[in-house]
């Protein structure tokens, strides 16, 4: 039996909750426990590609033979560490348009943490004029600062930091 009087409201999720939710689901396919990052790229509301951190194409991945980590020092002295073996998420996402002739000029990249500075770049270059990121990443502050120079719109959902094992 229905109560009328009851009636239940769904609240559907905002495009950019719907899409860094779906940038979720897509990391959950990375190869490297460092963040299994996933990225969406969109435009008009439509999804144009997605991708995932992992290593390239026929390659071992971090999950299968571990991590080829590189030791960073930053100009103020902090030393962290970065796998390489991987491709990230956001650059995954512009080689697969790429690969199947997809535009993504004009488009919007949702992904899990604010991207590195050598995805910023790339992000520039694709044409992309919009980035939204569910968290912040330690080592983001340079790509916020090409964001700002470059135009692109740059939306932090969340400040808390983005952390995890050996950093």
């Amino acid at each position: 039996m229905v109560d009328n009087d009851k009636k239940v409201v769904h609240i559907r999720p905002t495009w950019d909750e719907y899409f860094i939710q779906l940038a979720e689901l897509v990391g959950s396919r990375g190869t490297c426990d460092r963040g299994y990052a996933g990225s969406v790229i969109t435009k008009n509301k439509r999804i144009l590609s997605t991708g995932y951190v992992g290593a390239p194409v026929s390659l071992p991945s971090c999950d299968e033979i571990g991590h080829e980590l590189h030791t960073v020092t930053a100009e103020n002295g902090t030393i962290s560490k970065h796998c390489i073996r991987t491709s990230h998420a956001e650059q995954n996402a512009i080689n697969n348009a790429a690969r199947v002739g997809v535009s993504i000029e004009g488009g919007t990249l949702y992904c899990k943490m604010a991207p590195c500075y050598k995805c910023a770049q790339s992000i520039i270059n694709s044409g992309i004029i919009r980035v939204v990121a569910a968290t912040d990443y330690h080592g983001a502050s340079r790509t916020k600062e090409i964001f700002k120079e470059a135009k692109i719109e740059f939306q932090l959902l969340n400040n808390k930091m983005e952390t995890y094992p050996n950093m």
